[in-house]
């Protein structure tokens, strides 16, 4: 009898610990203590993060920081961005602390993800690696490119998986390599090299900066998955939840149709209990991350839903110009999916 008491005891106690709210965590409790979030961004991805003549940061990853300091704090505005020039200084940034969130269009892949102290929260944006070339060169496919000279910044996925394409296809390679995105594409924009790889988004960012974009192609195969997204310190799981729920609110206001413009009016009249969790007047959610009843209903009326940042930063007004392809909602043949809020 008392045997069964005691795992009767120990199983009410286990529910007990799943039913409590979220505690929390060591990055949680420094935010909220000096007032605003650190955010590791590039210096010059155009869609993603850049800073304006003002100095004020823009892009799809600005947004994410954005989202989480409207769903944290109160004010999308209270944010510390971070430049962070290169790839060796992202994770470095992230584990001593200098950073709580490391949004720099960064591919999610397993050596980041098991073994740099990092976690990964979200796909953000669904890309892959391409070439630019001058269009004088008159090249129509990349397996034209044997015995070319590539511009390709050190410390890349893009790096390794350059030298694994041109292997793999029997193609002389030869690679001039730089610490930076600026000074790898001012190389090639210099004409120190014939090609310039990276992400595909950034293609279209480096072919707009060099002021005369009809003279440069992007050529049409895409050589690797580059699924880029948000990261976090490992061994904080209520801020990993935080950062998760915060970019699922984004993309779940798209998929319901609830934007900055029609959010309160949501709030006043909708009827659908996904609608009403998200916008603050249904169930209470933020409970289990260690938030209040309106943080997501923060985000989207200071941030927008995801694809609102989308258009505003890739769209057909933006100077991107970027078909929306995997990036569009799973409704719209895409791969952006938001896990349920309930």
């Amino acid at each position: 009898m008392m045997k069964k008491i005691a795992v009767f005891g120990a199983v009410s106690a286990a529910l007990l610990s799943w039913s409590l709210p979220s505690q929390a965590g060591a990055v949680l409790d420094a935010v909220k203590s000096r007032g605003f979030v650190q955010c590791g961004v590039n210096t010059s991805a155009p869609g993603f993060a850049s800073a304006d003549s003002q100095g004020k940061w823009k892009g799809l990853d600005v947004n994410v920081c954005r989202a989480v300091a409207a769903a944290v704090l109160g004010d999308s505005e209270k944010v510390k961005y971070i430049p962070l020039n290169s790839p060796q200084q992202r994770f470095t940034a992230l584990q001593s602390g200098e950073i709580d969130i490391l949004a720099r269009n960064t591919t999610w892949n397993m050596t980041r993800d098991a073994s740099q102290g990092s976690v990964f929260v979200a796909v953000s944006y669904y890309d892959g690696q391409g070439f630019l070339v001058p269009k004088s060169l008159g090249l129509k496919s990349a397996r034209e490119l044997d015995g070319a000279t590539v511009c390709v910044q050190t410390g890349t996925s893009s790096e390794k998986t350059l030298s694994e394409y041109f292997s793999a296809n029997g193609m002389e390679l030869k690679t001039v390599v730089f610490d930076t995105t600026e000074a790898t594409q001012s190389a090639f924009l210099s004409g120190r090299c014939d090609v310039y790889t990276t992400d595909m988004s950034d293609l279209a960012g480096a072919r707009l900066r060099s002021g005369n974009p009809q003279d440069y192609e992007i050529l049409p195969e895409t050589i690797s998955k580059e699924p880029l997204g948000p990261a976090v310190r490992r061994g904080d799981d209520e801020w990993f939840q935080i950062v998760r729920w915060t970019f699922a609110a984004m993309l779940g206001a798209e998929e319901l149709g609830v934007t900055k413009a029609n959010v309160d009016e949501m709030r006043k009249t909708s009827q659908n209990a996904d609608v009403r969790r998200l916008v603050g007047v249904g169930e209470d959610m933020g409970q289990m991350i260690g938030l209040d009843k309106d943080w997501s209903y923060r985000i989207i009326k200071q941030v927008g839903n995801y694809g609102e940042s989308w258009t505003e930063f890739f769209g057909p007004e933006s100077p991107l110009n970027l078909p929306r392809g995997l990036n569009r909602l799973w409704t719209d043949g895409g791969l952006m999916y938001a896990m349920p809020i309930r």
